[in-house]
């Protein structure tokens, strides 16, 4: 079996991550794929957000998946990569919009199968520091499979054309060659031989008894996740509007500040590891803090583009600090076989805030009198701000008493 500490190998437990967040390759080649399939704007935009659907039926379906069919993690997650490779080459040679559409929808549930293994299966061969280390680098690597994926798609799309775009996906077979030489199968593995950490330990009076059932605590994460990504995303959705109302109908650089946001995402996942391993569970109330802060700075900005354009880029920092410990915490609050489910959950969550994001931003903007346009854009983020200090100081008077207890 290869070693499990060697670089190499911890680059290919890492390699599943990349193409996890694919389905926005594409995005670039849009105009073009409207244009040559004779399909509306919407229609267009379907091609893109239709993975989101199935990634969120699948992440539910896959531990059941596994637990039927009795199928290791390794084994999943080289099915869903599978999957997304096929899918994804499909409208290479393909013009007809229904199938492109159902290929796209069987690319998201490839890559739903295997998400949440890709985390579980780190959670179950690496422990205390180095898991903590190698979920930061996980979720970079998202970050970083999602800016090259768009980069390289977009070369295709400008020297071969829209077709030549889905050759990015190709990349799927490279990763999964890596992945299935270099990663070891955790059907060996079992839940005696799996440590557990007290990472956890301030959440939970359980630390020193046998993990045997879910904590409650799992789904409280799930809603934590669930309004991390509802803010974020609200964040990203309304900043080039904002920048109109600021800058005039005129302006079009908002992609630029958004592509950036990657940057400091990607920063957050490389650093999360170092700062835990300094910080420990003070790493929730550090990324919690920056938050709000971001939150404050876009929400307060008003016409000052500057201080707007500071808050967007912050976030995506803070939001890789707190999103990885929560990944970091499952194995200490549910047995390791039930480790996939748990992990699916709050995959559930982060993609349910998502999608709800526009709706809690409208209800918002409604509930303090602000309209949808405009400088009102703004309105709901001042609230999350508050919302995430609330949440850190009861996550803080939480921990106090479970230490009690």
């Amino acid at each position: 079996m290869n070693n499990k500490n060697s670089l190499v190998t911890k680059l290919a437990f890492l390699s599943v991550s990349f193409m996890i967040t694919s389905a926005y390759a594409i995005q670039g080649s849009l105009p073009q794929l409207k244009a040559a399939l004779g399909i509306s704007q919407t229609q267009s935009e379907y091609l893109v957000t239709i993975p989101s659907f199935a990634v969120m039926i699948f992440v539910i379906l896959s531990p059941l998946l596994q637990q039927w069919f009795n199928i290791s993690d390794k084994k999943i997650i080289m099915t869903g990569v599978t999957i997304v490779g096929i899918a994804g080459l499909v409208p290479m040679f393909i013009s007809n919009y229904t199938i492109i559409l159902i290929s796209r929808l069987l690319l998201g549930a490839g890559s739903g199968l295997y998400n949440s293994q890709a985390i579980s299966l780190i959670s179950v061969w690496y422990q205390g520091d180095t898991r903590a280390q190698m979920l930061g680098w996980r979720a970079a690597a998202e970050q970083i499979g999602q800016a090259c994926t768009l980069a390289v798609a977009g070369l295709f799309l400008n020297y071969a054309g829209w077709h030549a775009s889905f050759l990015v996906y190709a990349f799927a077979f490279v990763i999964l060659f890596f992945f299935a030489m270099r990663v070891p199968d955790d059907s060996k593995a079992q839940d005696d031989s799996v440590a557990e950490d007290n990472l956890a330990e301030e959440l939970t009076d359980e630390k020193t008894k046998k993990i045997t059932k879910i904590s409650p605590v799992v789904y409280l994460l799930v809603l934590f996740a669930f309004l991390l990504v509802v803010d974020y995303v609200g964040m990203e959705n309304r900043f080039p509007g904002l920048s109109v109302a600021i800058n005039g109908n005129h302006y079009t650089g908002s992609s630029m500040f958004l592509s950036l946001m990657l940057i400091g995402a990607t920063l957050g996942g490389i650093f999360y590891g170092p700062i835990n391993k300094r910080l420990g569970f003070g790493t929730v109330y550090l990324g919690l803090g920056l938050m709000a802060i971001s939150n404050f700075l876009f929400g307060f900005a008003g016409h000052n583009f500057v201080l707007m354009v500071i808050g967007l880029l912050l976030i995506g920092f803070p939001l890789q600090l707190v999103s990885p410990l929560i990944f970091n915490l499952l194995p200490d609050l549910a047995p390791a076989k039930r480790q996939p489910l748990v992990t699916s959950l709050c995959l559930i969550g982060f993609n349910f805030g998502s999608f709800f994001s526009p709706t809690i931003g409208q209800w918002t903007n409604n509930l303090l009198g602000q309209p949808l346009n405009g400088l009102g854009l703004a309105a709901p983020f001042p609230v999350y701000g508050v919302v995430l200090i609330l949440i850190g100081i009861i996550i803080f008077f939480a921990s106090r008493h479970a230490q009690k207890a």
